[in-house]
């Protein structure tokens, strides 16, 4: 093996970007090693799910811990949103959740795109210090009170719609203000049928979509709203399943119809939860309902979708990549979506494009603006054939470096310590026919998962790491041993 050269290699947003959901009133969260060991890839964003009602009586205790006795017929019956409770704003912490999860996030090579159901009578002052809470965190990206046009939330029940909307464009201006480096997602239900002539509610939430950075609609091809609570059987009334081609072309025509309430601006628009429910579909139909929901995307001239949310990884009931062992919630039992998904998200329509620069010299400023903005190095190496031994080696100079490493379509992960990083896993699905060059791209996520106000004025935006020293790579392509 040889280093032929290293190269600056830029990082940016695919055609259309997935991000994964981890964890909700449905599933517990799953630590990032585990997923990108499952996956091969990070993704653009992490959705962590939580709810904000600190004058509660209950507050800050999970809903559903608090009120174990309470006699539920309904996912939202409880007094607030069964979701994780965020643990910071006034007199709060962030040495506990959601912010404990970001840092793992964001150590990943991975954005923040955090959920939050609100009290909409709260008084300014909370939402100012949710706002100084995530400045640290890059660029992440914050959706409020979503499905706003539903009736289940506990915020729905506390306002009326018109109060709702309000409060989203007030808090999207404080948001604006304290903290730059967040991206704003309205919710709505959009278009309910393809012959209605406007989104439900779009009214009132108008001046909303307006105040947004993303816009957005939750968007199931089926889903049994009536679990945990009910099986889903033959003539039931607790769930539906819905055309591909329907759900595809109702989100198109809302992303259309959000640009009309924005007077003609095409804001980036996603699905922030999305899949198909196996309780109703089975896992058979669940697979080819998501393998063709992508390729009418991948096939579509218009690029309207900026990217989707897989709901979630690892659920209690089937809508999840994993169903959590009954027996033990720390084991996911792999579904049949799981394969297809990873096929999927390792295509190029939905992978972040790379784009080689000058040669490098050492040492070398790495940026880390972003999952879809972010500079590093490519290291270029030959290969003589497919592997037996494949391994990067880091020496005093940067072993305490946090990176992220691509080879052959696989990424991994090295923590601040770690001295050797194996990657003959890049090839255990993908060997290599022949001789072949190849780059092992590197990338410098903030070790500690924030971003560090010390380092200059775009420090919100941007996080700098000086790499010093390229790794050793090992390669062998026998036994050593015979």
């Amino acid at each position: 093996m040889s280093i032929l050269k290293a190269k600056a290699v830029h990082m940016g947003a695919a055609r259309c970007a997935v991000d994964l959901g981890d964890g909700s009133e449905r599933g517990e969260y799953v630590n990032q090693d585990y997923i990108l060991q499952k996956l091969g890839r990070p993704h653009r964003a992490v959705s962590l799910m939580y709810c904000y009602y600190p004058n509660d009586k209950e507050w800050p205790q999970r809903i559903s811990e608090a009120c174990k006795d309470m006699e539920i017929n309904f996912a939202w019956d409880y007094p607030y949103d069964n979701y994780f409770t965020y643990k910071g704003g006034i007199n709060g912490t962030k040495d506990d959740e959601p912010f404990t999860y970001m840092r793992d996030v964001r150590r990943h090579g991975q954005d923040v795109l955090l959920t939050m159901t609100i009290d909409p009578k709260l008084p300014d002052e909370y939402i100012v210090a949710i706002a100084h809470d995530l400045r640290t965190f890059g660029r992440v990206q914050l959706r409020i009170n979503h499905e706003a046009t539903g009736d289940w939330f506990s915020f729905n029940k506390r306002a009326s719609y018109e109060e709702v909307a309000a409060f989203f464009v007030n808090a999207c201006n404080i948001i604006h203000r304290e903290a730059p480096n967040v991206k704003t997602i309205i919710c709505l239900d959009g278009y309910k049928e393809l012959d209605d002539e406007k989104m439900e509610k779009e009214d009132i939430f108008a001046e909303a979509a307006r105040s947004a950075d993303i816009v957005s609609v939750d968007r199931y091809m089926a889903l049994h709203w009536g679990w945990p609570y009910d099986v889903a059987e033959e003539g039931g009334d607790t769930f539906a399943r819905y055309t591909v081609d329907k759900i595809y072309n109702l989100a198109k025509k809302s992303y259309k119809r959000y640009a009309f309430l924005n007077n003609g601006i095409k804001k980036p628009m996603v699905l922030s939860e999305f899949n198909s429910d196996g309780d109703v579909t089975g896992p058979y139909d669940q697979v080819s309902m998501f393998h063709d929901f992508c390729e009418m995307l991948k096939s579509d001239n218009e690029k309207w979708l900026d990217g989707f949310t897989m709901y979630q990884f690892r659920d209690r009931g089937r809508l999840g990549l994993e169903i959590e062992d009954p027996n033990n919630p720390d084991v996911g039992i792999e579904q049949p979506l799981m394969e297809e998904y990873r096929k999927v998200i390792h295509e190029d329509f939905f992978s972040p494009v790379m784009e080689e620069g000058e040669d490098m010299v050492l040492p070398a400023k790495m940026r880390w603006g972003s999952s879809e903005d972010a500079d590093g190095i490519a290291i270029n190496l030959h290969f003589d054939s497919s592997p037996v031994f494949c391994e990067a080696y880091f020496d005093d100079n940067n072993v305490d470096m946090n990176l992220m490493l691509e080879l052959n379509g696989h990424w991994f992960y090295k923590a601040p310590g770690v001295k050797c990083i194996d990657m003959m896993s890049a090839f255990f699905k993908k060997p290599l026919d022949g001789a072949k060059d190849m780059q092992l791209k590197i990338f410098a996520p903030p070790a500690s998962g924030e971003n560090d106000p010390l380092q200059g004025e775009d420090w919100q935006l941007n996080y700098y790491t000086e790499l010093k020293s390229l790794p050793e790579i090992r390669i062998r392509y026998a036994p050593i041993v015979k």
